[in-house]
């Protein structure tokens, strides 16, 4: 059984995530989402919340390729978790030069930790290539629409948020 493992912190999955997740299930025979719990990055959303959206979002796909996709949340070094999860494969999006120089670094440390474990990218798709997590939500805190980038359950979680804040 070939096992994928597509990390990030995903806070929150965007469309530009999925279309990863979307691309990289048919590679393999289960599909781990790997969320990060990176304590420094100072999450918007609950580790809870994160799972919950990549498991709501990732149902149907798991149905639609035949291919289980499951949350694990991970606060160790990527290599570690894939060990964890028994992962063949580490895949990872690429939007532009700047991924592909930081993602190249990693892939040399990782290989040296474990040189069993492959990495594999996928470039991202022309229409996701701008979308960014980060920019995701600063656009929501600002109020604008987030529509065109992540799933409409994720821009409702958006809006709760920062309205929540507004009203506090």
């Amino acid at each position: 059984m070939r096992t994928g493992l597509y990390p990030g912190t995903f806070d929150p999955v965007t469309l530009g995530h999925l279309d990863i997740i979307r691309r990289a299930a048919p590679l393999v025979d289960e599909l781990v989402i790997g969320i990060a719990i990176n304590r420094d990055k100072g999450p918007l959303f609950s580790l809870d919340e994160r799972v919950a959206m990549i498991e709501a979002e990732c149902g149907l796909l798991s149905e639609r390729f035949g291919v289980k996709i499951r949350a694990h949340p991970f606060e160790n070094l990527l290599i570690q978790c894939a060990r964890d999860v028994g992962a063949q494969l580490i895949i990872r999006g690429l939007r532009a030069v700047a991924d592909f120089e930081y993602e190249f670094q990693m892939v040399g440390m990782n290989r040296v930790l474990d040189n069993s474990v492959e990495t594999v990218f996928l470039m991202a798709d022309t229409e996701h290539q701008a979308v960014a997590s980060k920019l995701v939500k600063e656009i929501a805190r600002l109020g604008g629409d987030v529509s065109h980038f992540v799933p409409a359950p994720v821009a409702q979680a958006l809006r709760r948020k920062f309205d929540g804040d507004a009203a506090g």
